[in-house]
């Protein structure tokens, strides 16, 4: 599945700032995310990186994964990485919660072992999820305008 929705214009916008090589990672890493979970929602940001976050309702504390996008590499973040298994040692980080797997070409994340961490990591979420969502398969804005 090639562009499975698109990007909303106030991340575009953005992201045409990135290096090319950033920006077709990202891109290819959004569409496995997407093509992973169709109906989950994209919640778009720009405070210290440029960042989409997957979340299986509206809200951020429902995220199961991220991609942000530094100024010239990006991460596959996993919000709850501390609680999922990871049986192959695939994340890093020190925080309390998050982790993440450093993405410097596709087959840092198109490959069974991350397919599965992503799997778990949903399957964690919609576990995890206080109330149901009504907002299924958006993208939605974050970005405050100038």
């Amino acid at each position: 599945m090639k562009n499975p929705r698109p990007i909303h214009p106030d991340f575009q916008f953005l992201l045409d700032f990135k290096d090319p090589e950033v920006i077709g990672l990202f891109t290819d890493l959004r569409t496995y995310i997407l093509e992973l979970y169709p109906d989950c929602n994209e919640l778009v940001y720009h405070t210290h990186a440029l960042t989409a976050v997957f979340s299986i309702s509206d809200k951020l504390s429902d995220a199961f994964c991220m991609l942000p996008i530094y100024t010239n590499h990006l991460n596959l973040g996993f919000n709850k990485g501390t609680l999922l298994k990871d049986p192959n040692k695939l994340l890093t980080g020190t925080g309390n919660l998050i982790r993440h797997i450093d993405v410097k070409k596709s087959s840092d994340y198109r490959n069974p072992e991350v397919q599965a961490l992503i799997q778990e990591a949903i399957d964690f979420a919609i576990k995890d999820m206080d109330n149901p969502t009504k907002s299924i398969g958006k993208t939605i804005s974050k970005i405050k305008k100038k």
